[in-house]
C-alpha cells in the first residue's frame, strides 16, 4: 500500500471521530484527550467506590467478633442463638437497603445516595464502638442494632457506586470500572481480617478504627460530579452538561460530542417518558422484556452466588476454617481469604474486559464445584495432622480464588449494566433485595445445616449448586462485554445490535496493520 493509500485509509478513519468546531485536532490530541477522559473517569468511579470498603468491613466483621463474643472465659457473651442473629441480621436488612438504594438513587441522585451510605455507617460502628463491657443483654441489643444500621448500609451500597461508574465510563472502561465495587468490599474484608488477626482480643477498638476510615470516606466524596445520566432523567440539563464535561475531559463550549452524547441518553430516556408510560408505576414497567428479562437472569445469578457457600466463607471465615479442617490460626486463614479475594479482584477486572463475563464464570463455577468436593473428601477422611494437612487450607484459598473470578464479583458488577437507565435504580435495588434475602437465608441456617447433615454433605450441595450454576451461565447468562448500556438494553427489547465496528472500518484497520506491518 503507498503513503497516499494509507494518508487516505487514516482520512477515512478520523472522519468518524467528533471533532471540534474550531480546529481538527491531530491523532495526537485525540489520544491525549482520551487519556486524560480515562484518567478521570477511574478517579472519580474509584472515590465513589471508597464508601464500599466500609461496607466489606461490615460484611467480614462477624469473623473477627464470633469467637471472643461466644467465648465464656469473657465476661460478656453471647448465646449460641443470639450469635447466629448477630452473624445473619444482617443479611436479613441488606435487601431492605437494596430497596432504599433503589428509591435513592432515583429520588436523590448517585452522590447523594453516597453521602447517606457514610453517614449511617459512620452510627453503627460508634454503636459497636462503645457496646457494654458489663451486660451481656444490653450489649447483644446494641450489637443487633448496629449490625441492623450497617446491614442496610452494604444493602445499599452493593448498588450505587458501580451505576455510577457505569454511567460515567466509557464502554471500553465500564468492565474494570464495574468490578471497582467488588475490588473495595474486598479491601474492606482484608482490612477487618486483617485488624482482627492484629488485635484479636479488642473487637471494640477495630469498630473505632472502622469509623474513623467512614468519616474520611464521607469527605471523599464531596468533590465528585453527579452522574450524567440521572441529572439528564431529571431533566437537569445544564448541569448534565457540565457534568459530562469533567467526566469527559472537555473544556469547549457545545462541543459535538457532549451534545451527542446528551442527545443519545435523552432518547433513551424518552422511551420511559411517553405518555402512557408516564401513568405507569415502576411494577408496570417491570414488564417491560428490557427489564423483566434481566431481572429474572440476575435474580438466579444472585441465587447461585449464595447457594454455593460464598457468603457462609466470607461471613464465618474463622469458623469456617476450623469446620473444614484447616491447620494454621483461624485468624490468619480468614486474612488469607480476604488477601485472594483482593488479589482475584484485581486479576478479574483484566480477565473481564479481555475474556467478556461468559467464559470466567464457567470457569468459576466449575473451580468452585471441584474445591467443595474437595472439603468434603477432607471431612470424609481427615488430613488434620498428617502430611496432607495443608490440602484443605489450599482448597479453601483456591475456592475464594475461583469464586472472584465470577460467581461473587459478577452479579454485582452485571447488576449495573443490564437495566434501562430511567429504571436502572429502581431494578438494580430490587435485584440486591432478592440477592441478599438469599443471603440472610443460608447465613442463618448455615450452622443447623452443619449440625443436622454434617459438613461433608453440606461441602457436597454447595458443590452441585455450583454445577446447576454452570449450566445457568452457559444457557442464559448474557454477553455485555463491549456493548454500551443502550445497546445491552435493546438487546433484551429483542432488536439484533450492530457489531461496535463497521465492516468498512474494520477493513480500514486492517489495511492500515497490514501496511505497518510491511
Amino acid at each position: 500500500m503507498s503513503g497516499k493509500d494509507t494518508a487516505e485509509v487514516e482520512a477515512a478513519l478520523t472522519e468518524k471521530q467528533p471533532q471540534s468546531p474550531s480546529k481538527s485536532p491531530t491523532h495526537a490530541v485525540l489520544t491525549q484527550l482520551t487519556r486524560r477522559a480515562a484518567i478521570v473517569q477511574i478517579v472519580t468511579a474509584v472515590v465513589a467506590n471508597i464508601t464500599i470498603i466500609s461496607s466489606g468491613m461490615g460484611i467480614g466483621f462477624p469473623s473477627i467478633a464470633m469467637i471472643e463474643l461466644t467465648n465464656s472465659t469473657t465476661s460478656v457473651v453471647l448465646t449460641e442463638s443470639d450469635a447466629t442473629w448477630f452473624a445473619s441480621i444482617t443479611s436479613i436488612m441488606c435487601p431492605f437497603g437494596g430497596l432504599l438504594s433503589g428509591y435513592l438513587l432515583d429520588k436523590v441522585g448517585r452522590k447523594k445516595t453516597l453521602y447517606f451510605i457514610n453517614i449511617i455507617s459512620i452510627v453503627s460502628w460508634a454503636i459497636m464502638s462503645f457496646a457494654s463491657r458489663t451486660d451481656s443483654a444490653t450489649l447483644f441489643i446494641q450489637l443487633i442494632v448496629a449490625r441492623i444500621i450497617i446491614g442496610i448500609a452494604i444493602g445499599l451500597s452493593s448498588t450505587p457506586a458501580s451505576v455510577y461508574a457505569a454511567e460515567v465510563a466509557h464502554p471500553n472502561l465500564r468492565g474494570r470500572l464495574t468490578l471497582l465495587t467488588a475490588f473495595c468490599t474486598a479491601i474492606g474484608m482484608l482490612s477487618i481480617y486483617t485488624l482482627g488477626y492484629v488485635f484479636k482480643n479488642d473487637w471494640r477498638f477495630v469498630c473505632m478504627i472502622c469509623g474513623i476510615f467512614t468519616i474520611v470516606s464521607l469527605i471523599t466524596v464531596i468533590p465528585l460530579p453527579e452522574s450524567p445520566s440521572w441529572l439528564v432523567s431529571k431533566k437537569r440539563m445544564p448541569k448534565a452538561e457540565r457534568c459530562l464535561k469533567v467526566v469527559r475531559a472537555i473544556k469547549e463550549e457545545n462541543h459535538p460530542e457532549i451534545r451527542a452524547e446528551l442527545e443519545a441518553l435523552e432518547d433513551n430516556i424518552a422511551r420511559f417518558r411517553s405518555a402512557q408510560d408516564g401513568k405507569k408505576s415502576k411494577l408496570d414497567q417491570l414488564k417491560k422484556p428490557e427489564v423483566y428479562k434481566p431481572l429474572a437472569i440476575m435474580c438466579t445469578f444472585f441465587f447461585f452466588q449464595q447457594f454455593t457457600g460464598i457468603f457462609v466463607i466470607i461471613v464465618y471465615a474463622a469458623s469456617f476454617s476450623i469446620e473444614a479442617g484447616v491447620a494454621i490460626d483461624p485468624f490468619l486463614s480468614a486474612v488469607f481469604v480476604g488477601l485472594t479475594r483482593v488479589v482475584t479482584t484485581v486479576l478479574m477486572s483484566f480477565i473481564s474486559d479481555k475474556f467478556g463475563r461468559r467464559p470466567p464464570a464457567l470457569f468459576s463455577g466449575f473451580g468452585m464445584a471441584s474445591c467443595m468436593f474437595g472439603l468434603a473428601v477432607c471431612a470424609i477422611h481427615p488430613v488434620k495432622g498428617t502430611s496432607l494437612s495443608w490440602i484443605p487450607t489450599v482448597l479453601l484459598v483456591a475456592f475464594i480464588f475461583t469464586a472472584t473470578l465470577g460467581f461473587l464479583t459478577l452479579p454485582f458488577s452485571m447488576n449495573a449494566e443490564v437495566y434501562p437507565t430511567k429504571i436502572r435504580g429502581f431494578a438494580s435495588g430490587l435485584t440486591i433485595f432478592f440477592g441478599y434475602t438469599m443471603s440472610f437465608i443460608i447465613l442463618k441456617i448455615y450452622p443447623s445445616l452443619v449440625e443436622t447433615i454434617g459438613n461433608s454433605n453440606v461441602f457436597i450441595l454447595f458443590g452441585c449448586l455450583s454445577m446447576l450454576g454452570i449450566a445457568f451461565v452457559y444457557f442464559f447468562l448474557p454477553e455485555t462485554k463491549g456493548r454500551t448500556l443502550e445497546d445491552i438494553e435493546s438487546h433484551f427489547r429483542g432488536k439484533k445490535q450492530s457489531s461496535p465496528d463497521s465492516k468498512q472500518e474494520v477493513e480500514m484497520k486492517t489495511m492500515l496493520k497490514a501496511n505497518e506491518a510491511a
